[in-house]
């Protein structure tokens, strides 16, 4: 195995042919993380030069894809830290409650395990009837799998399992219909989510949300590229909005932060 056959200044030219090429800005990420990524990947493919992977990356669309997938980190399951979820069910969502239509942005939703979360609580709190879930990725691979409402049914009981402890109240298996080694989820829940591309890097606010959540995304930003994004959402959220974000996260050091007041001990803000 090549050990770190890749250097900066090549990563830079990579990054930068990718913005050029593709449209697709990676050149905030954290260095070290998509530098370790690209060096996998180029290690994994076995190319023979950097010339020639570059050259892959820039003309080939197909390969561009899996460029794309390998880069964006797509880890992600239904009812990820249950506590989080718990606070959702017991004080952001009820206060959403009393407003008439609920618009909810879950950002780099992945294969969408997070936006289905969500609709199962807001179904079990009566109020999926009047919320639109906008779940958006700059992945357009994962975002067909997001659509598609269907995961391995191995996976199944851990997200079961998380779900009982984020203070589900019914049985999990209610939810999807399980065949060979697949499970689908059930299309009313899907019914209200709108999936589409959105690159945080750079595009535009594109509506007003009551509550975003973008959890375990901003890990992997450098600092001022997390400061842009804040202002992001700062500038999509309501006032009396919520922001949720991922437990290694923290809106805290945003020169904003002091217009935001953090709820319980979870990392969710509402916006004053």
């Amino acid at each position: 195995m090549i050990i770190d056959a890749i250097d900066n200044e090549q990563v830079d030219t990579l990054l930068n042919d990718v913005l050029e090429a593709h449209g697709y800005d990676f050149l905030e990420y954290s260095h070290a993380s998509i530098k370790r990524r690209i060096t996998r990947l180029y290690t994994l493919d076995s190319f023979v030069s950097f010339a020639e992977f570059r050259y892959a990356v820039k003309t080939d669309k197909k390969y561009f894809k899996r460029f794309l997938e390998e880069i964006t980190v797509n880890v992600t399951e239904m009812f990820r830290d249950p506590t989080f979820y718990k606070s959702l069910r017991n004080d952001v969502l009820p206060a959403l409650g009393t407003y008439p239509f609920i618009r909810i942005w879950v950002a780099g939703c992945s294969t969408g395990e997070e936006a289905y979360s969500l609709a199962i609580l807001l179904k079990e709190l009566n109020l999926l009837n009047k919320s639109l879930i906008y779940a958006t990725d700059i992945n357009p691979s994962v975002l067909e799998t997001a659509k598609q409402g269907i995961f391995p049914l191995n996976y199944l009981k851990g997200y079961s399992e998380n779900y009982v402890h984020s203070g589900g109240l019914k049985d999990f298996s209610s939810y999807y219909a399980a065949n060979y080694s697949l499970a689908k989820f059930d299309e009313a829940l899907s019914s209200k989510m709108i999936f589409s591309t959105h690159n945080l890097v750079s595009d535009h606010s594109f509506n007003e949300f009551q509550l975003i959540l973008c959890r375990n995304v901003l890990i992997y930003f450098d600092k001022d590229l997390q400061h842009k994004v804040f202002q992001l959402f700062d500038n999509s959220l309501e006032n009396l909005g919520y922001l949720a974000l991922g437990s290694k996260e923290s809106l805290d050091f945003w020169p904003n932060a002091k217009n935001y007041k953090r709820v319980k001990s979870e990392k969710i803000w509402r916006k004053l």
